[in-house]
Formats: C-alpha cells, sequence, structure tokens
C-alpha cells in the first residue's frame, strides 16, 4: 500500500474506524499523490520568474486558445475556460455549492459535512461512490423501481449485489417496511450494507412524504445501531422538482451526523437541478456519523476522491463550471429556476389530472408520482415491450418499457398542451392489440 494511503487509512482509523471498514479494498487503497500537480499548485504561488510546470501551452501572460473558438465565447476570461480546473473543482463553486444546499436544505443547517467535491455528473459520482464504498459481494439495497444504469455501475463494474425491496405497498406509500426488511437481512448476512435513496425517484417519479422520509431515516438508524455499518448514498439527480405532498429537501441532512456507523454521501449537481444536461457538472459531499466537527475524516475522504478523479478523469470540465458559477451569482437565477418549475409542475398536475379521468381504467393503472421527470403506467392488458415498439412503428411516440407491465412516461419533455393527446395516443396503441 503507497504510504500516503496508509496515511490516510490511519487519520480514519483513528478518528472513525467505522469508515475505514465501509471502504472497499480499492477504497483503502486510493490516496492523491504528491506528484506534478501538487508540484504544479506550489510553483503557482512561487515561481514568480518562469513557471515550467504546467502541461498547458501559454501565450502572452495566459493560456493559448484558438481565435475561432474564443469569438464563441467572449463572454469569459479565457483563464477561466481554457486551462485544467483543480482535481476537486474551482474553489469559488464549491463554494457556492455548499451555501445553496444549506439554503434549501433546512435539515443540513448545524450539521457538519465536506466540502462538496465537483464530479463529471451524477452518474460519475455514483461511480467514485462504488469505487470507494463497494467490493464484490457488498450488497447493496434499492426499490424495485429503479434507474437501471445502477445495475452496470454497482452491479457489473464493482460486483455489488442487488437487494430490491417493493417500492409501493398496496395503498400506494413508500414502503418503508420492505425497506427496512430487506436492509435487516443484508446487515444479518454481510454486517455492512450500501443504502441508495434515489428522490425523486427514476422511473417513478415519487419522494417519500415527511413521515415516509422520516420513518427510513429511524429504519437506517436502528440497523446502524444494531452493529451494522452503513453507507447511505443520496442519489439527488432531481433535486428540486417536488410538486406536491413529499418531502422538500434531501434525506442528506437528516442522515448527516446521526450515528457512528453511518456515513450520508449525497450526490447532485447542476445538471437537471439547472437545466443544463450536456455541462456534466455534479457534486460528491460527505458527512459521517460524529456528533461534533470530525476535519481528519472529511480531509481523508476528500483525498481519496480527489484520487480516483485524479486516477480515472485526471479532472472535470472547466468551462461548464465557470458557466455554472455565473449562473449560481446571477441576480436572475432564482426567478428564471422558478419560472422553469412552474412550467415542470404544470406538466406533472396536468398529468395526473387526464390520468385521473376513467377512460383509461380498463388499459392500466399508473404508480403514485408527485415529483422529478417521470411516473410510470402499469398495464393490465398489453405487455410494455410489444406496445412501446407499436406505439414507434405506428404512431412515432416513444416510451419506455421497463420490464412487461411498466411503461415510463417522462412527462418533462411534453408540451402541457400535448399531455391529453399523448396518453389518448397510448390508450389507442393498447386498444390496437384488443
Amino acid at each position: 500500500m503507497n504510504p500516503l494511503a496508509q496515511e490516510l487509512n490511519d487519520l480514519l482509523a483513528q478518528n472513525s474506524p467505522h469508515v475505514l471498514e465501509m471502504l472497499s479494498d480499492l477504497g483503502k487503497n486510493l490516496f492523491f499523490p504528491k506528484g506534478i500537480l501538487t508540484q504544479s499548485a506550489e510553483a503557482k504561488d512561487k515561481a514568480h520568474k518562469y513557471n515550467a510546470t504546467i502541461g498547458i501551452a501559454t501565450e502572452n501572460g495566459g493560456p493559448m486558445f484558438l481565435q475561432c473558438i474564443q469569438d464563441k465565447l467572449s463572454g469569459f476570461d479565457p483563464k477561466d475556460i481554457y486551462p485544467y480546473a483543480p482535481p476537486a473543482g474551482k474553489p469559488e463553486l464549491r463554494s457556492l455549492w455548499r451555501e445553496k444546499m444549506l439554503r434549501e436544505n433546512p435539515s443540513q443547517q448545524g450539521k457538519h459535512f465536506s466540502n462538496p467535491v465537483v464530479t463529471n455528473a451524477l452518474t460519475h459520482g455514483l461511480s467514485i461512490a462504488s469505487d470507494l464504498f463497494i467490493d464484490d459481494g457488498d450488497h447493496l439495497i434499492l426499490p424495485d423501481m429503479l434507474w437501471g444504469n445502477y445495475n452496470l455501475t454497482f452491479g457489473t463494474c464493482s460486483g455489488a449485489v442487488v437487494k430490491k425491496h417493493p417500492t409501493f405497498t398496496a395503498d400506494g406509500g413508500y414502503d418503508v417496511a420492505a425497506f427496512k426488511d430487506t436492509l435487516k437481512k443484508s446487515a444479518a448476512e454481510k454486517g455492512k450494507a450500501v443504502v441508495l435513496l434515489n428522490f425523486p425517484n427514476n422511473p417513478s417519479g415519487y419522494t417519500p412524504t415527511v413521515a415516509e422520509g422520516d420513518a427510513i431515516v429511524a429504519a437506517i438508524k436502528e440497523v446502524a445501531e444494531a452493529g451494522c455499518n452503513i453507507v447511505a448514498i443520496s442519489d439527488d439527480a432531481y433535486f428540486g422538482l417536488f410538486y406536491e405532498d413529499s418531502l422538500k429537501e434531501s434525506l442528506f441532512g437528516k442522515l448527516a451526523n446521526l450515528h457512528p456507523r453511518i456515513l450520508a454521501v449525497k450526490l447532485d449537481g447542476a445538471t437537471k437541478e439547472e437545466f443544463v444536461w450536456g455541462f456534466r457538472t455534479g457534486f460528491i459531499t460527505f458527512a459521517d456519523g460524529s456528533a461534533t466537527e470530525n476535519a481528519p475524516v472529511m480531509t481523508a475522504l476528500e483525498k481519496k476522491t480527489m484520487g480516483i478523479i485524479r486516477a480515472r478523469i485526471s479532472n472535470c470540465p472547466h468551462p461548464s463550471q465557470t458557466f455554472v458559477i455565473e449562473a449560481l451569482r446571477s441576480p436572475q437565477f432564482l426567478a428564471q429556476k422558478e419560472e422553469k418549475f412552474q412550467v415542470m409542475k404544470g406538466r406533472a398536475l396536468k398529468t395526473k389530472a387526464v390520468l385521473n379521468s376513467d377512460k383509461y381504467e380498463a388499459a392500466w393503472d399508473y404508480y403514485p408520482f408527485n415529483s422529478g421527470y417521470f411516473m410510470c403506467l402499469k398495464l393490465k392488458t398489453v405487455d410494455a415491450e410489444k406496445l412501446r415498439v407499436h406505439l414507434l412503428d405506428a404512431y412515432g411516440v416513444g416510451a419506455i418499457s421497463i420490464n412487461k407491465t411498466d411503461l415510463r412516461i417522462a412527462f418533462s419533455c411534453i408540451a402541457e398542451e400535448n399531455i391529453q393527446e399523448l396518453f389518448d395516443i397510448i390508450y389507442q396503441g393498447v386498444l390496437d392489440f384488443a
């Protein structure tokens, strides 16, 4: 093991031994090298005559660039576009995002947690979490309505065993009892579990109520108190798109500093929150179970995160970080974001109003939804994949088949005035099979 990795592990052993136990073999071996990047950082501060360390080309006291590109980006200083961004992301962006998290998540007020580290959006954050905490055979607790890419990221790439529980009760609420039962079984078998909380959920579009959220947190704490190490990952990709009858914040704040055997991990980003999908700008944030500030643990986790970023992609794109900084600092940011939120909410509520018509009762039920981008139909008479293909071929309408019965509809990309027609076409597609 590299001595730098051992130093970080020693920090964890002294300040939070349970977090050290949670790390995968790879996680234990990760470190941030004191190599070119460290030497370049030192030179940036002290090399006042010539700095021959950085691996970029310079000209006229700044980064070299092609004018045909700069012409399109003339509103930005070349130094904020072309050089490499720091491995953990631009400091100003990390600070602004931390302020945003505290503003939007009341439960995080008064809690201690790491500074957000910039990732190449949410999927990269999931990959980092998988690298840090998943060994072959470790259990990953998920609802049965899940984003399929979790299987690839955690299962195929890291060897996790996915343990699914029913998402909903018969009455249409979140099945906290099934979640708790699955978690307790994993605790008994492994003594460690990774819980993935994806709210608003993809594909169902459901976020738990406040009571359900509190019950999820209580279940995690109870299992931790019984001796299980739990990594609780909040995938908050669709954070903020809460329309009705749900939590309005991440469970990360309630899980932070809750118990020494619980490590809370928050994955979020500008990707969907700020409607900039192609920017690929996300964040990973940690909170351990200590009741008091535990800077050595946060330092160790941040350094290991920087190490895996350095190893896999070196650093995240610089221009998109600059663009997000400019957005967060804009006086129009909050008003414009609220405007788009209302558009999305209108589409969600219109979808629910259309579906509540008795017209479609023979063709499908629908799963509860109150947030996010999606909702799912539960088909009664037609195979979902066959219907999906038929809708494409006969009507030019696209949807996603999840399994034999479930068809996912992204109302996020359908104008409110077209939602009635969309479901009428899907209904006609079902009738075509009859």
